[in-house]
């Protein structure tokens, strides 16, 4: 065992990561796989993974996980696409707690990585290898593995990387980017864009201020009648056109009820004298009979 570690060269950087099964030290071969380290370093500092599932147990093989929709298919690098493998002679998978990219097939590295449950020659030249786990944590992350699967490698209950650490960067010219906006904050923004599209825009208009004067009229209108009916002498009060005299139609009374009675007298007259609606000394029904009375007179004096 001892001729193993002999063999590998010296690493250079270390991040810590705080899981549900307990912390893990990791220790980098940032000059080996620099690709691999750098985009590892930056998204712990971003916060990358934070949260993320350890979506694939092969039990007595690997622990894989860095995927942020825990589907296995996801993740991004930081480069914004998929980069290269990067093998090296004096990196070999003959051992348990080293840190590897994973992949989909060759040059297609993107977030994922795993850890080795013990010794899988099948993966040399065929995934990065960029890190190992040191002292006691190996422990925790051996825990990582002891849950129950389904029969697609997918643990029933995964543990979760909580938080990373990077306890010492080797790149110094790393500057974190600003983490990308959740879907509640992306939601809140497409409110407010349809809410500015409902907005009317008159000043793009060449009859931009008479639209907008006329918007102002319409308003003013509704806010007046709101509640309110109004005849045509209301809304149409200052046309010269009409007629300042409304047209009176004689027939036309205001009937108030008695609730108690159910029985109707005409408002028009000052006699409080009430009388069923049917009744023929009811005031309204005998006015209407003079009018009807003088109307037919008119008629046949025209004839």
């Amino acid at each position: 065992m001892s001729n193993i570690y002999i063999q590998e060269p010296p690493t250079n950087g270390k991040v810590l990561i705080k899981t549900s099964a307990g912390d893990i030290d990791i220790e980098l071969w940032s000059k080996e796989a620099p690709k691999a380290a750098r985009n590892f370093v930056q998204l712990c500092m971003e916060g990358y993974y934070d949260g993320t599932p350890f979506h694939r147990v092969v039990p007595e093989f690997i622990v894989q996980g860095g995927d942020p929709t825990g589907s296995g298919t996801g993740g991004e690098s930081i480069y914004g696409r998929p980069f290269k493998d990067e093998f090296h002679s004096r990196l070999r998978f003959n051992r348990r707690g080293l840190v590897a990219m994973a992949n989909a097939g060759p040059h297609d590295n993107g977030s994922q990585f795993f850890f080795t449950l013990g010794r899988a020659d099948e993966l040399n030249n065929k995934h990065t290898i960029f890190g190992k786990v040191t002292g006691d944590t190996v422990y925790n992350m051996l825990r990582l593995s002891e849950v129950e699967c389904d029969q697609e490698e997918r643990p029933l209950n995964p543990h979760k990387i909580r938080t990373t650490e990077v306890l010492h960067s080797p790149f110094d010219d790393i500057i974190p980017r600003e983490r990308k906006k959740s879907k509640k904050d992306e939601d809140k923004k497409e409110g407010k864009k349809s809410q500015s599209k409902a907005t009317k825009n008159f000043s793009l208009l060449s009859f931009g201020e008479e639209a907008e004067e006329e918007e102002e009229m319409v308003t003013q209108v509704s806010q007046t009648l709101k509640g309110k009916s109004k005849s045509s002498h209301d809304l149409l009060k200052d046309d010269p056109l009409l007629s300042s005299v409304p047209a009176v139609n004689k027939m036309a009374h205001v009937l108030q009820f008695d609730e108690q009675t159910r029985k109707v007298k005409d408002a028009n007259l000052q006699d409080e004298d009430t009388f069923e609606i049917s009744d023929p000394r009811n005031p309204v029904n005998k006015r209407r009979r003079e009018e009807s009375k003088k109307i037919m007179k008119e008629k046949k004096a025209k004839r």
